[in-house]
């Protein structure tokens, strides 16, 4: 685990002392180029504040979304994204890459 990922865990775990709830997202597999290396990780806030990453920006606002789900339904998910070369640069995993990444909410 590196330093940034041990800096997304523990903001998880102030804004859950502070009384919000929280999701964290991480990176559990990649294929071809991927952006981020497995075990990369983001950390939403249910206010929808967020920290870290899982795919350099490109699949982000998806992800965040999800984990406000995650929160709201208390599931965890698995998350899919990957392009063909051709469609890359429009949805902007210019890499085309694919990546898989685990939704889960954080409970106290």
């Amino acid at each position: 685990m590196s330093r940034s990922d041990d800096q997304v865990i523990e903001q998880a775990l102030r804004w859950i002392e502070s009384g919000h709830q929280v999701a964290l997202a991480t990176v559990i597999h990649t294929w071809g180029s991927a952006p981020r290396p497995a075990g990369s990780q983001l950390a939403v806030c249910d206010d929808m504040t967020f920290v870290g990453s899982v795919s350099g920006g490109c699949v982000e606002n998806a992800v965040i979304h999800a984990a406000i789900d995650a929160i709201k339904s208390g599931a965890a998910q698995t998350l899919d994204f990957g392009v063909s070369d051709t469609d890359a640069w429009e949805v902007g995993l210019a890499c085309g890459g694919q990546i898989r990444i685990y939704v889960e909410p954080v409970r106290p």
